[in-house]
């Protein structure tokens, strides 16, 4: 295995991180409850939006990931060069394989099993909602699931990178590609404002931070990093707490509605992270590139989704609903996948073990 995954330190995990599913579950519904007995804030807060990108979600997003980007030496980057074939395996389930997937499992459940059961007329929106969502892959909630499965840091922040530069050219022609449209409409103003807010910022902020505390002295540094560390996961309690919120009416008033459209969402994120988490067996990658890659494989770009949605279909189309659908089991699902990476290390290192 390669040297770079040694550097990951290993610490026990504390109560709070041990019961995450459970907190998690928790913030689902309070969140709910909340945005049903009090809309009225939530929909103040969801107003505070730059070109479909929440504030105040952004915030907690770089509390999220910035003590997470703290560990990250950009002097060491160009390793990342011994990871080439995780970095192939990523590109080619979020580009080659996760939006045609997508497709195919919208047309097999919303277009014919589910049909029955759901309006006629917003069928076709609904699975234009789900092939938007997998069209672009996540950009921030990764380095959150990265650091949760003690992946390579260096490499999950060189594939978004890269997947960040791929989706600018590649977004639109698959999109319309897949949806039949001579043309699409693309929300550059939310595209680009995303990648600025959640990797430009904090990447930039995170090592302002790292060169300030590490002039102080190596036990300051650890120090800080040890103090922040909770603070990324109130981060994302808290997110899961606003996400709900804001779409609480939304989840009880159509329920039977979002649990279809969930179908074949959950099914793709488990069909792409296991099929790369596979692939980057086989090519013996090591399990600190592989966690993350089967990760950054499976999540969606949510934010680019809904605007785009929005734009092409309008707000209360079954497309902006299937894209917010997503946004709901995006963070519950993507744990399961996490606690599944970590529970299988044994099992995925025992063949490079003997090689």
């Amino acid at each position: 295995m390669s040297g770079l995954c040694e550097t990951a330190q290993k610490k026990p995990m504390g109560f709070f991180e041990r019961y995450l599913t459970l907190w998690v579950g928790l913030c689902i519904l309070t969140g709910v409850a909340l945005g049903h007995l009090a809309p009225a804030p939530f929909q103040a807060i969801g107003r505070m939006e730059l070109y479909k990108v929440n504030m105040p979600v952004a915030l907690l997003i770089w509390l999220m990931i910035i003590p997470m980007l703290l560990k990250i030496d950009f002097a060491a980057l160009h390793q990342v060069r011994e990871h080439w074939k995780g970095i192939g395996v990523t590109l080619f389930i979020n580009w080659a394989v996760k939006p045609f997937s997508m497709a195919l499992l919208g047309a097999i459940f919303i277009g014919t099993l589910f049909r029955p059961l759901l309006p006629a007329d917003q069928i076709d929106s609904y699975i234009a909602g789900l092939i938007l969502l997998a069209a672009a892959p996540c950009t921030a909630m990764v380095f959150v699931w990265s650091n949760l499965t003690d992946g390579e840091p260096h490499f999950t922040l060189s594939q978004v990178a890269l997947n960040d530069l791929i989706m600018v050219f590649a977004f639109a022609p698959i999109v319309a590609l897949l949806l039949g449209l001579s043309s699409i409409t693309v929300p550059w103003e939310t595209l680009f404002l995303s990648v600025i807010l959640y990797i430009v910022v904090p990447v930039v902020a995170a090592q302002l931070l790292r060169r300030i505390l590490l002039s102080k002295g190596e036990a300051v540094f650890e120090r800080a990093l040890a103090s922040l560390g909770p603070w990324s996961l109130i981060a994302l309690l808290a997110t899961l707490v606003l996400l709900f919120g804001f779409q609480g009416e939304e989840i009880l008033s159509q329920p039977l509605v979002i649990l279809m459209l969930a179908v074949p969402i959950t099914i793709q994120v488990y069909f792409n992270s296991a099929l790369a988490y596979w692939l980057n067996k086989k090519l013996k990658v090591a399990h600190c590139v592989a966690g993350p890659s089967a990760l950054i494989g499976a999540s969606n770009f949510f934010e680019l989704a809904v605007a785009a949605a929005i734009s092409l279909f309008g707000f209360q189309s079954g497309a902006a609903l299937a894209t917010v659908v997503g946004v709901l089991i995006e963070v519950p699902v993507m744990l399961s996948v996490v606690r599944i990476v970590n529970a299988s290390k044994g099992w995925y290192e025992a063949d490079l073990k003997r090689a």
